[in-house]
């Protein structure tokens, strides 16, 4: 039985959290937790809890063993983007693009 966690407006961009998502897809949970422990990124801590969630949220159910969960799907979605100004020369404006991920985490029995 599939169990899914999301974590939605986290403040990093979609590109560098997808690289360490698709690191984790088809592993089981205590390789993929013990993976993102030791990747030295910013997303591999964020995609940690959004993991370590669906984990709990498959503990919930009856009759799952929570050994044999692996990671079915881990992917990123694109959020909304915050827009900031920063003065240039001649009067310009520079625009700064703050990018936000939505983190989807879906685990499975085997």
């Amino acid at each position: 039985m599939e169990a899914v966690a999301k974590a939605k407006f986290v403040r990093i961009s979609p590109k560098k959290a997808r690289l360490v998502a698709e690191a984790i897809k088809g592993l089981p949970v205590g390789e993929a937790l013990s993976k993102l422990q030791f990747t030295p990124k910013k997303a591999a801590v964020l995609i940690g809890k959004v993991l370590g969630s669906a984990v709990a949220n498959a503990s919930q159910r009856a009759g799952v063993d929570v050994d044999s969960l692996y990671v079915k799907k881990a992917f990123v979605d694109g959020g909304p983007t915050m827009k900031r100004w920063r003065p240039r020369a001649m009067g310009r404006a520079y625009i700064i693009r703050k990018r936000t991920s939505h983190i989807t985490v879906v685990v499975d029995e085997r």
